[in-house]
């Protein structure tokens, strides 16, 4: 039985290693594990411990790269594969002041120049250039594919980890399954995966499907399955941000001990302070700060395989406002793999409060009669200058209801 204080330091690399792990079915572990922590009692040092250090939020800003293998560790389900490939690749970036995060995803056909990588081996793998993304993980593992990012973003990108797709499996069963909307439905005969139109709870094997289908949704392209992964995700860090799950200690072990069992990480991320931080600087951005992006490019042929041919120059727009660390607006809305939540009202239009207000006879900034007392001053510090993407980049908040959009 662990000493109280052992046992806390272990919350917190357990909550920390989740928090890592969010967003390709990770990035909000840790805020669950992280408030079971908190829940503990204050431990007793007993003589000749260490005393274990409060853990505040990491200083400065992040620059996280999150992979989803497709190897499975041998699993035969995922089919035989020649290499290891990155399935999911996304950069999650956390602003200096910790008041907003950006997560970046990358189509696995996105044409790439791959820098030489050594691999686990030891082997030498030289540059090549107009390469899939997802070969990356295979000419040199985790580290390759950071190069690989960097290169193509302009980034520094310190932290890493991947994790296997029976990670995907076994977090969306320990939050109790993910709640997503399919606007239309879903036939991939591709992966043999249905899914008729409707609200679904998805778990397991259905929900690593859900993430893997791409023929399904959209128009069938790569950039369409990123979409349709929004759609989750977003989903996703709504469940475990909730009451619901953080309240629940089985649910947040669950999700600790699936992301631990499934992962890799950078030696970065293996200091358990580090790892803390993070998730103490994650925990508390409001879901409608939160962006899932889409990298801009568009579908095109290499041969006989289909690509995506990268869009660089908006891609320095949005890569050049995330390094500067500003604050960004999507302009170009939803990609074809996902649609609006049919069931979520309209908003209501500032012009058209403002005119019932006034039909009330309510006056902006007039003074109640038979009171003297002037308006009260509603100037406020300057706001921090917003970054309008262009419209190739596609996305949506984690706040934002959205459905697939099946073929």
């Amino acid at each position: 039985m662990p000493r109280n204080g052992t046992g806390r330091g272990l919350l917190r690399l357990v909550a920390s290693v989740a928090a890592v792990a969010v967003v390709s079915t990770v990035f909000v572990g840790g805020v669950a594990a992280l408030s079971l922590t908190s829940q503990l009692k204050p431990g007793i040092a007993l003589a000749g411990e260490e005393t274990v250090p409060d853990i505040g939020a990491i200083e400065g800003g992040v620059n996280l790269l999150l992979i989803g293998s497709d190897g499975g560790e041998g699993n035969a389900a995922y089919g035989k594969r020649e290499a290891e490939l990155n399935d999911v690749t996304m950069l999650m970036h956390i602003s200096e002041d910790h008041t907003n995060a950006t997560v970046v995803s990358f189509p696995r056909d996105l044409l790439v120049d791959i820098p030489a990588c050594t691999d686990e081996e030891g082997n030498q793998n030289r540059a090549v250039t107009s390469q899939k993304l997802n070969s990356s993980l295979g000419r040199g593992g985790l580290a390759c594919t950071v190069l690989t990012v960097e290169k193509l973003t302009g980034l520094e990108i310190p932290y890493a980890a991947k994790i296997e797709m029976d990670g995907v499996i076994q977090m969306s069963t320990a939050v109790g399954g993910v709640d997503v909307c399919v606007g239309t439905a879903i036939r991939d005969r591709q992966i043999g995966f249905t899914l008729d139109a409707g609200e679904h709870t998805l778990a397991g094997w259905d929900a690593l499907q859900f993430l893997r289908t791409r023929y399904g949704v959209g128009d069938g392209s790569d950039l369409s399955r990123n979409d349709n992964q929004r759609v989750f995700l977003s989903a996703l860090v709504r469940k475990i941000k909730s009451e619901e799950t953080l309240s629940n200690v089985v649910t947040v072990y669950g999700l600790a001990k699936a992301a631990i069992s499934n992962m890799q990480m950078s030696n970065s991320l293996q200091n358990v302070n580090t790892l803390a931080s993070i998730a103490v600087a994650l925990k508390d951005i409001p879901l409608d700060s939160v962006l899932f992006l889409q990298y801009p490019g568009a579908t095109g042929m290499a041969g006989s395989q289909s690509v995506v041919v990268p869009n660089k120059k908006d891609a320095a727009v949005l890569f050049g406002a995330i390094k500067a660390d500003q604050q960004l607006a999507i302009t170009g809305g939803l990609g074809n793999g996902s649609l609006t939540d049919p069931t979520v009202p309209e908003p209501v239009e500032p012009d058209a409060a403002a005119g019932a207000d006034n039909a009330a006879g309510v006056e902006e900034g007039s003074v109640d009669a038979g009171t003297s007392t002037p308006p009260e001053s509603t100037t406020e510090p300057t706001a921090p200058a917003i970054v309008d993407l262009p419209g190739t980049v596609k996305g949506q908040t984690a706040g934002t209801l959205t459905c697939s959009a099946g073929q």
